[in-house]
């Protein structure tokens, strides 16, 4: 059954033993950040959720919610020991329900409380910096909804770097790569404010979809549902029109500051680097709804990898590319950009000619992730799995000619939180040819490849057997 809130998920989480509560007093910091880094790198990486914070009465805080491949399936409501490698594939399987639009309702607990004067963001939420040198305290997992102003009926939902400045001012990190950023440089030209809408705390599929990359008139709220098999739940916001996650712990409402821009960061990334310091937008916050009882704020902890960005992302930057690449290349087996948020991205797919491998990797610079993202492609034959690193070491190393398979494209997009670009937002691409040759190319040398024995697929059913039954 889906989700459909955070407090759902977590009892799900305990009751499959990937929950486990911290009754002890903590410090906001360092403890959080500590406890959150240690539980995605332990075993299964199980959530955490700390019941008493010092200074913080009856706040809760989550975090490491999708930290593991086992949260990662169990969110998509799959058996907890399914592997990365079959959640592509069920992914990919359920993106092609889309869509099934969302339900609007009524009421929601979000809306228990309703906060339009002495706001304080402070005194409504159990803040802590996620890493020592950050600039401040940061949402690092909230969901920001927008609209296009000229056109209403596109609708964004993001997951964008949030930073609290004030009792009732934040600043969002508004990349020109993202669909908010189109939606400020049109409400600048038409000289009107742009509303925004930021969720915090929300059932694990809206933070999954609000992380990924889909094109710019697709809506993330029929993706929900394509994902969860049955309709999201939203809610009118009390102000501006937009759609909110119903099952959400708390809203902020406020307008982005028509053409002005203060320094934001810095913050440790995804890219295990500290951004430094940018100009971006600042919202002035008007409005807080929220539930009535106390709130349980889920924050992300974002650092040297693995963390549980990675889980977040790990799918998702793959997943949204292969569809929008499979229609026009069905060759295409799968692709796997878990590493780095995909600055590091592998295709399998079946060779159709000689250089077919070179086509698939610039065809992948121009989907919405891929503008920006991937700074290597490597490209492999359909025989290896992208998902297993020695079967890709493998191709590399046996099938890569560095004088004729490799590709630099210099000067190029690039994200601009990469610690190596010497111009912020400009990066040299590289793509990496690791297959077979197809003709017209030149075969390899003395090219007769050594079988896998036919029967290992019964040795491996029989070795993982006797292995569960020691």
């Amino acid at each position: 059954m889906p989700f459909d809130s955070l407090r759902e998920f977590l009892s799900k989480l305990e009751a499959e033993g990937q929950l486990l509560r911290i009754p002890e007093e903590v410090r906001p910091e360092p403890d959080i950040r500590a406890a959150a880094f240690a539980a995605a790198r332990s075993p299964s990486g199980p959530a955490l959720l700390f019941e008493n914070i010092q200074g913080y009465g009856d706040g809760k805080v989550a975090m490491n919610v999708h930290g593991s491949e086992e949260n990662h399936a169990l969110l998509l409501d799959l058996p907890r020991e399914t592997r990365f490698k079959a959640q592509f594939h069920e992914l990919v399987r359920r993106f092609e329900r889309y869509p099934i639009p969302a339900v609007r309702v009524s009421d929601a607990p979000v809306k228990e409380v309703i906060i339009d004067k002495n706001l304080n963001l402070y005194r409504e939420l159990p803040l802590f910096r996620v890493n020592p040198w950050d600039g401040g305290f940061f949402l690092s997992k909230a969901c920001t909804v927008s609209r296009d102003p000229e056109n209403p009926e596109n609708q964004n939902l993001g997951m964008y770097r949030i930073q609290v400045k004030d009792h009732d001012r934040i600043g969002i990190s508004t990349g020109p790569q993202h669909d908010i950023a189109v939606h400020l440089r049109k409400a600048e030209e038409m000289n009107m404010p742009l509303r925004v809408a930021i969720a915090v705390s929300n059932e694990p599929v809206t933070s999954l979809v609000a992380s990924t990359p889909l094109r710019y008139h697709e809506d993330e709220y029929s993706m929900i549902g394509a994902i969860r098999g049955e309709p999201a739940k939203i809610i009118s916001s009390e102000r501006g029109n937009l759609d909110v996650p119903a099952g959400a712990e708390l809203v902020i409402e406020g307008e982005i500051l028509q053409r002005q821009r203060f320094v934001e960061g810095p913050f440790a990334e995804f890219t295990g680097y500290y951004s430094g310091c940018c100009v971006q937008t600042d919202v002035q916050v008007d409005m807080i709804t929220r539930r009535r009882n106390p709130i349980i704020f889920e924050n992300l902890y974002t650092g040297r990898p693995w963390t549980e960005s990675d889980y977040i992302l790990a799918l998702s930057t793959g997943v949204a590319p292969y569809q929008q690449m499979k229609t026009d290349f069905p060759e295409i087996e799968a692709i796997n950009a878990m590493y780095t948020h995909g600055y590091g991205t592998i295709i399998s797919a079946r060779m159709r000619f000689g250089g077919f491998a070179k086509t698939l990797g610039m065809r992948l610079l121009s989907t919405p992730h891929g503008i920006v993202y991937p700074k290597f492609i490597i490209v492999v034959d359909e025989d290896i799995d992208p998902f297993n690193l020695q079967e890709v070491m493998w191709a590399i190393s046996v099938r890569f000619r560095p004088e004729r398979d490799l590709v630099v494209i210099p000067n190029a997009p690039g994200s601009p939180l990469d610690p190596t670009s010497s111009v912020r937002g400009i990066t040299t691409k590289l793509i990496i040819d690791a297959t077979k040759p197809v003709f017209p190319d030149i075969s390899l040398s003395g090219g007769v490849q050594v079988d896998v024995p036919p029967e290992t697929t019964f040795w491996l059913d029989q070795i993982a057997k006797r292995r569960r039954n020691r």
